[in-house]
């Protein structure tokens, strides 16, 4: 019998030692690494993810010193207790079977804090503080700092360390003229601003031994005006193999460059090109190097493809590994259609750090909480309701019916998903159609009874005689009461997404909240045209470019036209958006003005007639305008959907409320599955 998966399942021989597959964790930070208190709880998130079957593991980034944090008082390794500490991590690891690095990050100008140091004088774009412009000695202690802290892994028990020189941190910014503009032996020609890398890998692997993992995080593509150019990434790649390092991981775009690379428009396996560009160049130079392929890769398929292909000999999974810790494992047993695959959706993992909130999953409220949130077997078997199959209920009672409880779970609808059913058909979304998949798995698995086209009243919910309800029943549409909104046209979100009534060339879209842009999209994107499906069009629109023939790897963007023209309104008056994602609404916005949407805020809606949407400013209404359209599209709010709450608790039955029937504000999909969750582990 031939095993599932190959190339992504073959073993991995380093030399001094051997990986049992070709998947590396790759490093994200989750907020885990920035406590002591947090650390038995990281142990048992990398002890999980160990014993599901990950081939090679990376921490988030721990600082070598103070200048390197990411934040005051981050993560960091710089002392001998600090490393007795991380015993607990890397002992618990072991004891899976599993292997881990400790990722080394120096922040440099990226620092949220007054003490940053970088190769200039030159403040970032995405902090408030202005470096300070180190000398030679303080680069030296810098490079001094980077060899402590890979010695101190070594002895805190960690199987190797990765040296992270990519995404525009420190090592990074010594890389480029855009940000060092030195004329000493650490800047002007290029053989100069690459010596900092050269001498902390060479150093780092003189101090740890031969047996002892070192990864350069590589920054193939900058993706910013002035970024390396392809010969000098290619000469670095060689120079860090003859200073020691043992596996060159592909490290794409700073975190100030304006192209997305991680979020869930992004297609899959978009950046493994340029792994397997650097990858032919060493190969023909006789190096023999491990490279890893990094970014949007979220299924076995797409990992054994890329590796098949020749793009890497490795490929690097973070997210996907949050979503689902069995991901491996599950491979392996043939059970990928089981996994529950990671929709980069960027919502509970990238955004909470951003938030100083420790990262989670949305499609996975257990990942960094494995200590807190537990789903043992229920003590005795009760029977539930479900009301609602939308990612609330979805949660609910498959996680209640995995505990061994009966469940029957009821859904008006023809099918399972709720808002999902909608939001998967948003281009640049397509991937909220794999939780769906995931789920309706789920149910099976469970055992849930399963009751489609069923709208259940509370007389038969009292009749069923039910331990406890739980109505996930989630929202309506809130009534924007705009006299003329009852013409033939004006639609809801819920017409277009859903039912896919007609709709006009010229569109005025009312709300601006995360539909409202959703719905843009949508209509601005020719039918079957979405470029999260071609990776030709992706990499035109954004302006992404071969870096063998432009410096940086970056272009004007070139988008398709928009099938529509729309306006996009709020009432409220500053940047439309403000409430989208930390990590993703940039991109929200910045895809929606390339389609030419016109965003007006501080709105009052006056009434719709036949030729259009009339609006005036301010709170004395002045300046009346007519949005010239042929369709209007309501996106203003919704409402939860409770009306069976009363009825139920006044017959004294237990009833729990969790997604939209309880908060409607904003749907929340990252809250709702959560809810689910929690309720359902601890009934």
């Amino acid at each position: 019998m031939i095993a599932p998966y190959p190339h992504l399942l073959a073993p991995l021989d380093l030399g001094f030692t051997r990986l049992p597959n070709r998947v590396l964790m790759g490093s994200m930070h989750t907020g885990l690494e920035d406590g002591r208190r947090h650390f038995p709880a990281m142990a048992a998130y990398f002890a999980e993810r160990a014993r599901g079957g990950v081939g090679l593991m990376v921490t988030g980034g721990f600082a070598p010193n103070i200048e390197g944090w990411t934040k005051p008082f981050a993560g960091t390794l710089a002392t001998s207790a600090a490393a007795r500490r991380h015993r607990l991590v890397t002992d618990a690891v072991h004891a899976e079977g599993g292997r881990i690095a400790l990722q080394i990050l120096h922040t440099g100008r990226y620092g949220y804090h007054p003490l940053c140091v970088a190769p200039s004088r030159i403040k970032s774009p995405i902090s408030p503080f202005a470096p300070r412009e180190l000398s030679a000695r303080g680069i030296e202690r810098q490079i001094r700092a980077f060899v402590r802290c890979a010695k101190l892994a070594r002895e805190a028990g960690y199987d190797g360390v990765e040296v992270m020189g990519s995404e525009g941190y420190f090592i990074n910014q010594f890389l480029v003229t855009h940000t060092n503009q030195r004329n000493d032996q650490w800047g002007g020609p290029y053989e100069n601003r690459m010596r900092l890398p050269v001498e902390i890998v060479g150093r780092v692997r003189e101090a740890v031994g031969a047996d002892f993992i070192i990864i350069y995080r590589l920054s193939m593509l900058d993706l910013i005006p002035d970024g390396s150019s392809w010969p000098e990434a290619v000469m670095l790649a060689k120079a860090i193999t003859q200073a020691g390092a043992t596996i060159i991981n592909t490290g794409i775009g700073w975190h100030e460059a304006r192209v997305p690379t991680i979020a869930t428009s992004v297609p899959r396996g978009a950046f493994a090109w340029v792994t397997k560009k650097m990858r032919s160049e060493l190969r023909a130079a006789g190096i023999t190097v491990p490279l890893v392929t990094s970014n949007r890769i979220n299924t076995p398929e797409v990992a054994e493809q890329l590796l098949a292909d020749g793009c890497a000999d490795m490929v690097s999974l973070a997210r996907p590994l949050l979503a689902d810790a069995d991901f491996v494992a599950k491979a392996q047993a043939g059970r990928a259609g089981d996994i529950n695959t990671c929709i980069a959706c960027n919502q509970a993992c990238l955004d909470h750090v951003f938030h100083n909130r420790l990262a989670t999953c949305l499609v996975n409220p257990r990942a960094g909480h494995e200590t807190v949130l537990l789903i043992r077997p229920a003590p005795q078997r009760r029977r539930f309701a479900v009301v609602g199959a939308g990612p609330a209920g979805l949660a609910a009672a498959t996680t209640l019916a995995g505990r061994g409880h009966e469940v029957d779970l009821y859904e008006a609808a023809d099918r399972i998903g709720g808002q999902f059913n909608m939001a998967k058909e948003i281009p640049g979304k397509e991937e909220f159609g794999e939780t769906l998949r995931y789920f309706t798995g789920r149910l099976a698995a469970t055992g849930v009874r399963l009751h489609l086209r069923t709208k259940i009243g509370a007389e038969a919910l009292l009749a069923s005689k039910v331990d406890g309800v739980i109505l996930a029943t989630g929202v309506t549409p809130r009534d924007p009461r705009i006299p003329g909104q009852d013409g033939p046209n004006v639609l809801s979100y819920i017409d277009v997404l859903l039912h896919r009534k007609p709709v006009g060339r010229r569109v005025a879209i009312v709300g601006a909240g995360g539909i409202g842009f959703d719905v843009a999209e949508f209509l601005v994107t020719p039918p079957g045209h979405s470029p999260t499906l071609n990776l030709h069009e992706w990499l035109a629109e954004w302006g992404v470019a071969d870096p063998g023939e432009v410096r940086g790897g970056v272009v004007r963007p070139q988008p398709a036209p928009p099938a529509r023209q729309v306006t996009l309104l709020q009432r409220k008056s500053g940047r439309l958006g403000k409430g989208l994602g930390k990590t993703t609404g940039w991109i929200h916005r910045a895809s929606l003005q390339m389609k030419q949407v016109e965003m007006i805020g501080g709105v009052n809606y006056e009434r719709i007639t036949p030729e259009g949407l009339l609006v005036t400013y301010g709170e004395k209404r002045q300046d009346g305008q007519l949005i010239e359209c042929d369709t209007v599209v309501l996106c203003a709010g919704q409402l939860p959907q409770r009306e069976l709450q009363a009825p139920l608790q006044a017959a004294g039955v237990e009833v729990h409320l969790i997604g939209g029937a309880h908060e409607a504000a904003e749907l929340d999909a990252r809250r709702a599955i959560d809810q689910g969750t929690r309720l359902a582990a601890r009934l």
